[in-house]
């Protein structure tokens, strides 16, 4: 599938190598390992990741069954910490901050999409796109205008008071879409976003976030579709814990 791409705002850093912290960089990981287990019975899901990612770049990180894909997804998006290394997002160290100022920055700079929507089923697609503003202290009247602001984004303006029972599965991925948005974050994490979708409505969603991309946003992708893949500049390909390809070329899976 061919897809319009955006040039990164700056160099990527190639797998291996040190990353570096400059004004373009939105996150830079160091030297991850993540173990799981107990003495006697240990995994190790990352085995020294180095990572840094440009503001406005769109990447799919790839990978077969078990190769820490999920595991440094997790890591990103602030829902697991590493055994040792380093992680900074947006400048910020997140071994050092509090449990509060942690859920503060999850809410406030990630926006996630994921396989299954997670949509409240009780709550209206504007109410649904309203959580994260709810949790960022936003008042009722800006909560409302940026809901609306962004259903229209995503071609749902007219679809805002049906619940996720009334929606189509590419309506409700656009509803998650609008509600990663709704806050501006720093980044957008899409765990498999069109694993769900039948392949047309797949590609509709890909074409949606190619164009949040083509605007700006930065968006970090698991997949393990190549023609999904294709749709980011940028390929990161996992196995066994390690980063083993960093490329811009089309990438299959074996």
């Amino acid at each position: 599938m061919a897809a319009t791409q955006v040039t990164p705002t700056q160099p990527t850093v190639v797998a291996g190598q040190s990353s570096a912290l400059t004004p373009h960089t939105v996150l830079v990981c160091q030297n991850l390992e993540k173990y799981y287990g107990t003495r006697g019975n240990i995994t190790k899901a990352l085995d020294g990741i180095n990572l840094s990612v440009a503001r406005g770049e769109f990447i799919a990180i790839m990978g077969p069954s078990g190769s820490g894909k999920s595991t440094l997804m997790n890591i990103i998006g602030l829902l697991d910490q590493p055994t040792t290394g380093s992680y900074q997002l947006e400048g910020e160290d997140v071994a050092e901050l509090s449990e509060n100022r942690l859920a503060k920055v999850r809410n406030d700079q990630i926006g996630f999409i994921f396989q299954q929507f997670f949509l409240l089923p009780k709550l209206s697609a504007q109410k649904n796109v309203e959580l994260p503003l709810i949790y960022a202290g936003k008042s009722p009247r800006e909560r409302k205008q940026r809901a609306q602001q962004f259903l229209e984004k995503v071609g749902l303006s007219d679809r805002s008071h049906h619940l996720p029972s009334e929606l189509s599965g590419g309506q409700k991925q656009r509803v998650a879409i609008a509600r990663a948005l709704s806050n501006d974050p720093a980044i957008i994490l899409a765990d498999e976003p069109t694993g769900a979708l039948d392949t047309k409505t797949g590609m509709q969603i890909m074409e949606l976030l190619t164009q949040l991309n083509r605007e700006g946003k930065t968006i970090i992708m698991v997949t393990h579709e190549p023609e999904i893949a294709d749709y980011a500049r940028r390929k990161i390909v996992i196995r066994d814990g390690e980063i083993t390809q960093d490329t811009t070329d089309s990438v299959r899976i074996d």
